[in-house]
């Protein structure tokens, strides 16, 4: 069982990653192996999650691709 906010969002992104972004980069692929900022070459993740409370996080915000598309409604945004 998922106790805390941090477990929960964690579990929650492995499954959006499974069942909605990876259908969609099999199918499409993306543009690039890995995205980077153009002045430091960082690497950017495909999505970011807060590291604390995921309450307001998960209700109003959520994962891109998913209900209530506040992220866009494409798994991987602009990487198609």
């Amino acid at each position: 069982m998922i106790d805390t906010a941090p477990d929960k969002i964690a579990a929650l992104k492995k499954s959006w990653q499974e069942s909605t972004l990876a259908p969609l980069v099999k199918r499409f692929g993306e543009r690039k192996t890995q995205f980077t900022t153009s002045d430091e070459h960082m690497v950017v993740d495909t999505v970011y999650t807060p590291d604390g409370d995921a309450g307001a996080y998960l209700e109003t915000l959520g994962f891109p691709g998913e209900y209530p598309f506040t992220r866009g409604v494409q798994p991987n945004m602009y990487r198609g």
